[in-house]
C-alpha cells in the first residue's frame, strides 16, 4: 500500500487532502483511481484511506481507519554526519531513516575530503531530503526526518547543546564495558546526538571541543568502521536499547 505524508492542517474530520508533488505522482505516475486504498501519515496520525477525488491541484481521500502511531522511536536521535565522499551520504540518509533517526545534520569537518560551495550544497540538500522522504515511506515512518543544510563543526555543537545525550565514537575512547554502561543508561524519551567523523576521522581539537560541550566518547569495537557504517552501527544499538516492547 502506497504511503503519503501530509500536515495536520490537511486532515479533516472524515477526509484528508493531499497537495503538492504527490498529486502528480498519484495521478500520472502511479495512475491511481478513485476507490484505491492508500496510507496517509502526519506527525501525529496514521490513517488508512480511500481515494475519493482526483484533480490537477489536490487528491481527496476518505478516512477509513486509523492506527495509533507506533513506528517512531521513543527518543529523538540526531545524526551529525561528517561529509563523506561520493554518494555515501545518500546511503547514510536512506539507512539511518530506516533505523529511526529524527534529523540528519551534514557537518563540514576538518578532514572532510568533500568541500561544497553554497550552490552545490543547496542542490545536495534537496536531493538528500527527497531520499529521506522515500526511505520514510518505505519504512512506514510517521514523519519525514529533516536533512539540514551543511553546518560547520562549531555550528553543529551549538545546535546540539540542548540535547540530553551526546555521543562521539572515537578510537581513543575507553573499552566496550564503559560504552555498554553508557548506552544502557540512556532512558527512552531523552534526545540523543551522535557525531560521526568523515573518512579522515575527527581532528583532535574537534573531539576536545565536542567533549567540552558534553559529548561522551564511545567505542565501536576493535575494528575500524567506514564513515557510512559507524553511524548506522550506533543507530542500531540505540534502536534496540530504546525500542518499546
Amino acid at each position: 500500500m502506497y504511503q503519503f505524508f501530509v500536515d495536520d492542517c490537511q486532515i479533516g474530520k472524515e477526509y484528508v487532502t493531499i497537495t503538492g508533488s504527490d498529486v502528480n505522482h498519484i495521478k500520472n505516475v502511479l495512475r491511481m483511481r478513485p476507490g484505491e486504498k492508500i496510507r496517509v501519515s502526519s506527525s501525529s496520525r496514521d490513517m488508512f484511506c480511500e481515494i475519493a477525488e482526483l484533480t490537477d491541484d489536490f487528491v481527496q481521500a476518505d478516512i477509513l481507519d486509523e492506527e495509533a502511531p507506533d513506528t517512531e522511536l521513543p527518543s529523538q536521535i540526531y545524526l551529525f554526519q561528517g561529509l563523506p565522499k561520493g554518494d555515501r551520504m545518500e546511503y547514510i540518509i536512506q539507512k539511518s531513516v530506516e533505523l529511526g533517526v529524527h534529523e540528519i545534520i551534514p557537518v563540514a569537518m576538518k578532514y572532510c575530503v568533500v568541500k561544497l560551495d553554497a550552490k552545490k550544497a543547496g542542490n545536495k540538500v534537496k536531493r538528500w531530503q527527497a531520499i529521506s522522504e522515500s526511505a520514510a515511506k518505505q519504512s512506514k515512518r510517521m514523519l519525514v526526518p529533516e536533512v539540514h543544510s551543511v553546518m560547520t563543526f562549531k555550528e553543529a555543537l551549538v545546535y546540539a547543546k540542548e540535547l540530553d545525550v551526546l555521543l562521539i565514537p572515537y578510537e581513543l575512547a575507553k573499552g566496550m564495558k564503559e560504552t555498554k554502561e553508557l548506552i544502557r543508561s540512556i532512558e527512552p524519551g531523552k534526545s540523543i546526538g551522535v557525531f560521526i567523523g568523515p573518512e579522515g576521522g575527527f581532528e583532535e581539537q574537534e573531539v576536545a571541543d565536542a567533549m567540552e560541550a558534553g559529548a561522551k566518547p564511545i567505542t565501536l569495537g576493535h575494528r575500524i568502521l567506514r564513515t557510512e557504517t559507524a553511524g548506522l552501527a550506533v543507530l542500531s544499538v540505540l534502536m534496540f536499547q530504546l525500542e518499546d516492547e
